[in-house]
């Protein structure tokens, strides 16, 4: 029965990344918002790697950021080292990663969601959701509990049906210590939806007081540590060191010869793992040529000796584990502390979603994070925050807010999901990104934010201060086009620099478009150095960066521009292809399954092919 405290706009099943992101923002947009969880004690845990960021996942924390979400604010608060990967490459593959500390990452995210108005928790595992007429309607609990709400968003990490393996040990759980949960993935096939197995691993965690750091190489983190957030300054004052050491062939011999004890080898698990983070004994198998691998060693925050040995991910048995895992540089006395393991879950194809993360075959119920077949907390995490604004969206019967290729490394990552499907764990990379110079770290608050306040997630002020950078941006760069400068003043910096002096008055963007100039190198010079002045530093990297790759950028958004067109050309929902004669067959199979919103999409799904799009094009209209 339905009373005023069971009933919600929006639950959130599930408090993993995913879960906490599609409940803040839920609560934020001034829905009534429940969040259930299995164990409050864990929320936001990171179960795997104590980091976030890095190649790709890093643009995707700020983005999050950007659009009002809080995976930054959290990550910088509970950082114990930052780095910004790829700077010796352009800013396109820049990318911030931090180290962080694990239980203050889970604390913090708490603390977060506490303070959170229109938010309430509850303590119990969902047993199934309530359906009626193709509608969620609300979810039944383990306990005999009712919720009601016309949206739920359903985050099970690797929770539905999990397995965990260490060597020829089997258990249930959703994580090493937590039982998994049941009856879902059966509730949701009754309807249609199709469902996989997916496995992932972690590594062992092992006695920091136990390893030889003297005999490994140190990894500081920068010398100026940055932070992801552009909402929340917060300055790191501190920063602990990430060691590097390497497994050898005498490792490699022992995994080797125990790979009949694998679950991965012995055919325990038939499921598929992470392509590009595989487990140590599939590294051995898969690049038997290398004689060594990297193996980095992490620690799990401020006050605590526990290690996360990066790179040694593994499911054989624990004996096997000590024994290979002394063998490597450092680890010689080693203590493992908890052993790694490898899990296999359900998830459910993404194809089966539309572009707001809403399943087609059940209306207002939306699936983020592992559930649609991608690994990593940052893509769990983008997934939430897209998953959670739609819940709202949908119940207030208003637009799906979606991001295209073009706008975000999220829009990318969706678009991969719903219109490619994937049979394996999705992880984002840069190379995925047809207009990575326009989706930069550094710029994402100029991209995302004015759509952020579109749909109501972050505040006036932090509008208008975007609104503000943005000016003062635009301001240098036609400064730079227009302003020229003098042999005399430049010279001496251009020689410094080891590039060719000027014969006469240059525009200060023609300098400024040298590599092997930048903007520090100017805030000196007579001419240039009272105009810089009042400006921040991210104002002066941005005008930069526009300044030094105008020429690529415009051919980007000129691209961009040509995709557009496509995507405003809208498909009819629920249109029968089956009347389109002139398509394939391939194209009308695909096209009926996935059922793509603009001609744009259908163009990215395989198998159809550019004349099925001039066909679609000429049947809806140019």
């Amino acid at each position: 029965m339905k009373h005023s405290f069971n009933t919600y706009e929006v639950i959130v099943v599930g408090a993993g990344h995913a879960g906490c992101e599609a409940a803040h923002i839920a609560a934020t947009m001034g829905a009534k918002t429940l969040l259930i969880t299995m164990n409050l004690e864990t929320i936001a845990k990171m179960s795997c790697n104590p980091a976030m960021g890095g190649v790709a996942k890093g643009q995707i924390v700020r983005e999050i950021d950007a659009l009002g979400g809080m995976s930054g604010i959290v990550a910088d608060h509970s950082t114990i080292q930052f780095r910004m990967l790829n700077r010796s490459k352009g800013p396109a593959m820049w990318s911030p990663r931090t180290q962080n500390d694990r239980v203050m990452f889970s604390l913090k995210w708490r603390e977060v969601l506490e303070q959170t108005p229109n938010l309430d928790f509850v303590q119990d595992s969902v047993s199934s959701l309530i359906v009626e007429n193709q509608k969620v309607t609300g979810v039944n609990t383990s306990i005999g509990q009712q919720f009601y709400a016309p949206s739920v968003v359903l985050t099970s990490g690797t929770f539905m049906n999990g397995l965990i393996h260490i060597g020829m040990k089997q258990m249930k759980g959703g994580r090493m210590g937590d039982k998994a949960s049941y009856g879902i993935t059966e509730q949701l096939e009754s309807f249609g939806l199709a469902s996989g197995r997916m496995k992932t691993g972690t590594p062992p965690r092992v006695d920091g007081r136990s390893l030889d750091y003297s005999v490994m190489e140190e990894q500081k983190g920068d010398e100026i540590p940055g932070q992801f957030s552009f909402r929340q300054p917060h300055e790191q004052l501190k920063q602990r060191s990430c060691h590097i050491t390497y497994t050898n062939e005498e490792v490699h011999d022992i995994l080797r010869n125990n790979l009949d004890q694998s679950p991965l080898y012995n055919g325990t698990i038939k499921s598929i793992g992470p392509r590009y983070c595989p487990s140590v004994e599939d590294k051995i198998n898969r690049f038997a040529e290398r004689n060594r691998h990297q193996i980095f060693v992490e620690p799990e925050g401020w006050n605590t000796v526990e290690i996360y040995v990066n790179g040694f991910s593994t499911s054989l048995p624990q004996e096997v584990q000590y024994e290979a895992i002394r063998k490597i540089k450092g680890f010689e006395n080693c203590k493992i502390f908890r052993p790694g393991y490898a899990i296999e879950y359900d998830f459910f194809y993404p194809t089966q979603l539309k572009s707001s993360l809403e399943t087609k075959a059940i209306n207002g119920l939306f699936f983020a994070g592992q559930i649609n077949g991608t690994t990593g907390y940052e893509e769990a995490g983008c997934q939430g925050l897209i998953a959670g604004i739609n819940a709202v969206q949908h119940f207030r019967n208003q637009e799906a807010f979606t991001l295209s290729r073009s706008e975000a490394y999220i829009g990318v990552l969706i678009d991969d999901l719903i219109n490619k499907g994937t049979d394996e764990p999705y992880r984002m990379f840069t190379s995925r990104a047809e207009f990575r110079i326009l989706l930069r770290q550094d710029n994402a608050d100029l991209r995302l934010m004015p759509r952020a306040y579109e749909v109501g997630t972050i505040s006036s002020e932090t509008y208008e201060h975007i609104q503000q950078k943005r000016e003062h941006i635009d301001e240098l760069v036609s400064y730079y086009e227009k302003q020229t400068i003098k042999p005399e003043n430049i010279n001496p910096v251009l020689e410094s620099l080891d590039t060719p002096p000027i014969p006469q008055n240059y525009h200060i963007e023609k300098i400024l478009s040298r590599p092997q100039v930048s903007t520090s190198d100017l805030k000196d010079v007579e001419g240039i150095a009272n105009f810089i002045e009042g400006y921040s530093f991210d104002e002066l990297e941005q005008a930069e960066i526009e300044t030094k790759y105008k020429g690529y950028l415009a051919t980007e958004k000129e691209q961009v521009a040509k995709m557009a067109k496509l995507e405003h050309i809208r498909i009819p929902e629920g249109y029968d292809y089956k009347g389109i004669t002139a398509l394939s067959n391939e194209a009308r199979e695909k096209l009926s399954q996935i059922k793509p919103e603009s001609i744009g999409q259908a163009s990215r799904i395989s198998g159809v092919n550019p004349a099925d799009i001039s066909i679609l094009l000429v049947h809806f209209g140019r």
